[in-house]
């Protein structure tokens, strides 16, 4: 045994008697190994054994793994981290603010060594684009970082918790999910380092074949939307987890089909998807698609709308006239119908397709009817 090992061993042996003596494991309990692993890793992160007692008569074991596994135990203030960072306890704040975290009471230990350069980089980012650039920027950063943590805790609930609730695993059962679950969250900043790079470089590539060089603030691409007739009514009728399922199947199969046709799917809202493309064509043949996926399902049957022209980009998403039309051709559409602009249909006619007049429509919140075109396979 090396004297690493060995050091580890013992002090592996000291801590259990530690846990003994506190009341807070018992080396005869079924459960003793998981259990011992799970205390064993709070001391690791920073908690002491009495800091443990502590916390345990506040909130049970699973939820302090999960809270310990988010940030070392030590923690910094608002003054600390200012000192840590040399920036004011307001720009910290702000900054906060900014990307949707409450910010921190200044007596409250928030913070930990890793947010310092966290700190740092908005503020150097702000040397380099402006104070009220990076902040906008930020809150967009903040929205979806938001998006990704209510996806992880759905992740964790519905993989892992529940299947422990369900076959009556206990709380430390829990606490090791927890645990397991936090260690992998080590991973995920270095999977978004790379996704950023690749969707970063799609949005290069997307900007400079959509934009005009004397105007950087609109790009004229084709936008969609696409959502589930009967979505309402269906989940009144059935359960959560069946709704769920539909939803699953939506997501994915809108994910999957604007993604290899070269779209960008904006956001999902519910039964809805909106995405753009850069060819009008490419916007038709998503949404064709999408309406086939579910072609056979009686419960829900897709419509859409779409439109094509000058988009006004900005904070990672689309504004204007065009948006708005496509959003309301989509409302004015049958199951199973998708309508068109006129540029849709004058810019994606190359024979795979078949366009036909559905007459002009007022869509709401337009002053003057609008031609209107239905459009199928050729």
């Amino acid at each position: 045994m090396t004297r690493a090992a060995a050091r580890a061993y013992v002090r592996g042996a000291m801590d259990a008697d530690a846990f003994r003596a506190a009341g807070l494991w018992d080396p005869y309990a079924p459960d003793a190994a998981d259990r011992l692993r799970v205390l064993s890793w709070l001391v690791e992160r920073g908690m002491t054994v009495d800091e443990i007692v502590r916390e345990l008569r506040t909130r049970p074991l699973p939820a302090l793994t999960a809270d310990v596994g988010l940030r070392p135990w030590k923690r910094l203030t608002l003054a600390g981290l200012a000192a840590r960072t040399g920036l004011p306890a307001e720009r910290i704040a702000a900054i906060s603010l900014a990307a949707g975290v409450l910010p921190a009471a200044a007596d409250v230990p928030a913070f930990s060594e890793d947010d310092v350069p966290t700190f740092l980089a908005f503020a150097g980012g702000a040397g380099l684009f402006g104070d009220v650039a990076v902040r906008r920027f930020t809150r967009v950063m903040g929205s979806a970082l938001a998006a990704i943590a209510d996806a992880a805790i759905s992740l964790f609930l519905v993989t892992l918790e529940r299947p422990i609730v369900e076959r009556g695993g206990n709380e430390t059962a829990l606490a090791v999910a927890n645990l397991e679950a936090m260690e992998r969250l080590e991973l995920v900043p270095t999977a978004l380092r790379g996704l950023f790079r690749a969707h970063l470089e799609q949005a290069i590539r997307r900007s400079r074949a959509a934009r005009d060089p004397l105007d950087v603030e609109t790009a004229r691409l084709t936008v969609g939307f696409v959502d589930l007739v009967g979505f309402t009514a269906l989940s009144r009728r059935v359960a959560t987890r069946d709704l769920n399922e539909v939803i699953d199947r939506f997501e994915d199969a809108a994910h999957e089909i604007a993604t290899l046709r070269g779209g960008r799917i904006v956001k999902l809202v519910g039964d809805e998807v909106m995405f753009v493309t850069l060819g009008a064509a490419a916007g038709c043949d998503i949404a064709l698609t999408l309406v086939e996926q579910f072609a056979g399902d009686a419960t829900i049957r897709p419509r859409g709308g779409l439109a094509t022209g000058d988009l006004l980009v900005r904070g990672g998403d689309y504004y204007g006239p065009v948006v708005n039309l496509a959003a309301r051709l989509a409302e004015l559409a049958v199951p199973g119908e998708l309508l068109v602009n006129a540029e849709v249909a004058d810019e994606a006619r190359d024979g795979a397709l078949a366009f036909r007049a559905a007459g002009k429509r007022l869509p709401k919140g337009f002053d003057a009817p609008v031609e209107v075109l239905s459009v199928e396979r050729g």
